[in-house]
């Protein structure tokens, strides 16, 4: 079942949803490229191969190497991510996984307070359209 095809209202309201995230990370000066990561991130941690690959392919259009790709599974344990990259990254895995007792690591000042606000909603966003995409089994081949 296409859960977007069986209610298209409700999509488009995803939609509506998805510009004004767009819009917030822009107003908020959140890189494009730092965007793409977390969208890759909380794909990976919620296993939608559907957005991980269209957030990958994005990325590296938008110039993201293949070594940073490589290792974003893993970014605590790498250097090649900037301090605000680390706290966006944090923040959107702390959303997605909705630690508890709440663990603000990612709340060590590389993110304004608009910044932060805008990753959290970027995250609450990919969340959705990541279950929208498993739900609705959507295909991914080669």
């Amino acid at each position: 079942m296409d859960i977007g095809k069986l209610h298209p209202a409700v999509y488009r309201q995803m939609m509506t949803l998805d510009e004004g995230v767009t819009a917030a990370l822009e107003a908020a000066s959140v890189p494009a490229l730092t965007a793409e990561l977390v969208r890759i991130r909380i794909s990976q941690i919620n296993g939608c191969a559907f957005c991980l690959r269209m957030h990958t392919r994005s990325a590296t259009d938008k110039g993201e190497s293949a070594d940073r790709i490589a290792v974003l599974a893993a970014w605590w344990e790498s250097q090649y991510f900037s301090a605000q990259e680390r706290a966006a990254l944090a923040l959107a895995e702390q959303v997605t996984r909705l630690a508890v007792p709440e663990v603000r690591t990612w709340d060590d000042g590389s993110l304004t307070d608009e910044q932060a606000s805008a990753v959290a909603w970027l995250a609450t966003a990919m969340n959705a359209w990541n279950r929208i995409a498993i739900t609705s089994h959507y295909p991914v081949g080669p």
